[in-house]
C-alpha cells in the first residue's frame, strides 16, 4: 500500500469498497487454557447475546492492538452496509471480541498511561500514525485526536451504535500481572484494580475464543479484524 493508514480510511469513509476474507479463530496460548485465572468470575453474564438482532449481524476478532484497527473495521463495515446497501442501522450488529494482545484495548486511559502501555507496545496514533501515549480506542473528537469525520471511529462511537464490546478473561490475565508486578501487591488485588480498570460496557468473557464461536452461534458472521 503506498498510502499512509489516514488516506487509507479516508477512502473507506467515502465509499471505496472493503475487501476482507474470513480467517480461522486463533486460539489463546495454550498455557493460560490450561491454567485459567484462579480469580475469575463464578459465573459469566452472556445476556448480550439477547441485543445480537437485526438481519446483518457481524463479530469481529480483534487478535492484536494494531492501533485500533478491529474496532474501525467494524465502524467501516456498518457505514458501508449503510451506504452500499441501504441497510437501517437497527437492522445490523457488530460484535468487537478483543482478545490475546490486543486486550489493553479493553483498559481504560488510567491503565495506558500508569503503565506506559503506548510506549511498551509501540502505540501508534490511527491517522497520523506518530507514537501516541493514548488508548487509540478512546480518541474523541473534543480532544483533538479525532477530525469531525471521524468523531464516531471511537469505542463510544460503536457503543452508541448498538455494538457489542467483549474481552477475553485469559488475555485479561496479562493485564492483571502488569499491575500486580509494577504494584507489588498480590493477584487478588491486582485483579480487582485491573475489572476497575476496564472501559465502561466492555464485558468480560470466559475466553475471546468463547466469546467469538458464542456470537456466531447467534448469527454472527465472522471476520478476522486485526
Amino acid at each position: 500500500m503506498t498510502t499512509n493508514r489516514r488516506d487509507f480510511l479516508e477512502r473507506l469513509a467515502a465509499g471505496a469498497a472493503l475487501a476482507a476474507g474470513a480467517a480461522a479463530v486463533l486460539s489463546e496460548p495454550a498455557a493460560a487454557m490450561i491454567a485459567p485465572p484462579a480469580q475469575g468470575p463464578e459465573s459469566w453474564d452472556t445476556s448480550w447475546t439477547t441485543k445480537v438482532t437485526g438481519s446483518h449481524r457481524a463479530v469481529f476478532d480483534a487478535t492484536e492492538i494494531e492501533d485500533g484497527a478491529g474496532l474501525f473495521r467494524a465502524m467501516i463495515w456498518r457505514f458501508q452496509y449503510g451506504q452500499v446497501l441501504k441497510v437501517a442501522p437497527g437492522d445490523m450488529t457488530a460484535v468487537l471480541v478483543i482478545r490475546h494482545s490486543a486486550i489493553p484495548l479493553a483498559m481504560n486511559q488510567e491503565y495506558w498511561d500508569r503503565y506506559k502501555i503506548g510506549k511498551e507496545k509501540k502505540v501508534k496514533h490511527p491517522f497520523t500514525e506518530k507514537p501516541t501515549t493514548k488508548n487509540p480506542i478512546l480518541l474523541t473528537a473534543e480532544s483533538g485526536d479525532l477530525t469531525a469525520q471521524f468523531a464516531s471511529l471511537n469505542l463510544a462511537g460503536l457503543q452508541t451504535a448498538g455494538g457489542i464490546v467483549l474481552a477475553c478473561d485469559l488475555a485479561f490475565a496479562q493485564c492483571v500481572s502488569t499491575i500486580s508486578k509494577a504494584e507489588k501487591i498480590d493477584d487478588a488485588e491486582a485483579r480487582k484494580r485491573a475489572v476497575a480498570m476496564l472501559n465502561p460496557g466492555i464485558q468480560l468473557q470466559p475466553s475471546g475464543v468463547f466469546a467469538t464461536i458464542l456470537a456466531q452461534e447467534n448469527g454472527c458472521q465472522y471476520i478476522k479484524a486485526s
